[in-house]
């Protein structure tokens, strides 16, 4: 009898289990699953808690940051209230629409003054060959005018009183701007007072306004006492505080936006109400916060966030710097008129901001710099940082001298300027 084989193999000592094949185990990508492990917890966290700040995007330029910022679900908007959806109509359909073109385009020269105008002769030199070329308004709240040149009679509108620092400030030049509107003409509104002076020919003025599309309104943003200080929380839900802004007062802008500062009630509202001064122990000025915060949040890419009016702050007081007649000279205005880089001293970039405290040395340098810097506007914060903040003037995107028009002056100064305008005006 034969016993199977495979029963042999089995039997006694003698068997030997043939040795097994090794398959090469495979290789798990365990570093992809651990990777799309990680980016999905990230963006269920980044769901979850969204954020809504992006201090890395200060080191870097905005265009990098964008897409990472698109990866942030959107935050749900809060429901508008009838008067904002209202004015938010009314002003999209103002900045949407086309301009009616002008065979004449006229810059508007708005006054606005407590009464005479101290350097009408000095104006009119500025003026004159030029005409059909401008328009001049007068607003003088106290007093009427009286004219020293011919340029100047007829031109004063209907005006009230304005008291400093309050809405009615706001209330004068609104009524500049509905006077000089009715001429369709008009295209670019100038607001100026009486002691402001032209820096510019006429030529150079009026090819500066009109070869823009934007408005020059200064506007910053101060966290200061000086600035966020002043913010009401009474102005919500409409105007946030992240959204308050600070300016001077002196601008100029084209029809657009003229016609969009008539128009707007709701904003001008809430700074009527809550922007005065000594309300609430704080000391609110809406000529320097309406403006800038309107323009902040309804046009932003449409103002050059500067004044085209040079205005010295530097001795830090309540009212600029005002040049008496020994301090008007050809130095002077050259320094205020020419662009002079302060890159020969600070490696400026785009913007940039030091944080300087005002030592007696410090606070020289920071006026040598804004002297010398003219084609870069300057702004400083009002808190105990003091943050220093310069960004170059940019007219369609080449940089330019920033200044079209100074104050404050004495009106003993006049002689020195009549005198002088010819030269510096052709620096």
């Amino acid at each position: 009898m034969k016993i199977p084989q495979a029963w042999q193999l089995c039997i006694g000592d003698q068997y030997k289990m043939p040795a097994p094949r090794h398959r090469p185990t495979s290789r798990r990508p365990l570093w992809i699953i651990v990777l799309i492990s990680l980016v999905c917890v990230l963006l269920i966290g980044a769901y979850i808690y969204p954020a809504r700040h992006y201090p890395e995007c200060y080191f870097f330029a905005s265009s990098v940051c964008a897409p990472f910022k698109d990866w942030y679900p959107a935050m749900p908007a809060r429901i508008l209230t009838d008067d904002e959806m209202v004015s938010r109509v009314v002003i999209k359909d103002i900045l949407s629409m086309p301009l009616v073109p002008s065979k004449n385009p006229k810059i508007a020269f708005m006054f606005l003054t407590p009464g005479s105008l101290p350097f009408e002769r000095l104006w009119e030199k500025f003026f004159l060959g030029n005409e059909g070329r401008f328009s001049i308004y007068i607003h003088a709240s106290r007093e009427k005018p009286e004219h020293a040149s011919p340029l100047f009679i007829g031109r004063d509108i209907r005006s009230e009183k304005v008291v400093w620092g309050t809405i009615s400030m706001v209330d004068a030049e609104k009524r500049l701007l509905a006077n000089a509107l009715q001429d369709t003409d008009n295209q670019r509104f100038v607001l100026l007072s009486d002691s402001c002076v032209p820096l510019r020919d006429f030529d150079y003025v009026y090819n500066y306004l009109m070869g823009t599309n934007v408005s020059f309104i200064d506007c910053f943003q101060d966290p200061g006492p000086h600035g966020n200080g002043r913010y009401s929380k009474h102005m919500l839900p409409e105007v946030e505080e992240r959204d308050f802004r600070k300016g001077a007062q002196w601008f100029s802008v084209k029809r657009q936006h003229a016609l969009l500062i008539l128009a707007d009630s709701l904003y001008y509202m809430k700074f009527k109400r809550y922007c005065k001064p000594n309300m609430d122990g704080r000391n609110c000025y809406a000529d320097e916060h309406y403006l800038p915060t309107l323009f902040h949040m309804v046009d932003p890419s449409g103002i050059a966030n500067w004044s085209a009016t040079h205005v010295d702050w530097s001795e830090g007081k309540w009212h600029p710097k005002a040049y008496r007649a020994r301090d008007v000279t050809y130095e002077l205005l050259k320094n205020i008129t020419v662009c002079f880089s302060p890159r020969k001293m600070l490696p400026f970039s785009s913007q940039v901001q030091l944080n300087l405290r005002f030592t007696d040395f410090n606070l020289i340098l920071l006026i040598w710099i804004q002297l010398q810097s003219i084609d870069a506007s300057y702004h400083v914060t009002s808190d105990a940082k003091k943050v220093a903040t310069w960004r170059p003037c940019l007219w369609n995107g080449a940089k330019r001298p920033c200044y079209l028009f100074a104050r404050k002056f004495y009106p003993e100064a006049l002689d020195n300027l009549i005198h002088l305008f010819s030269n510096y005006t052709a620096i």
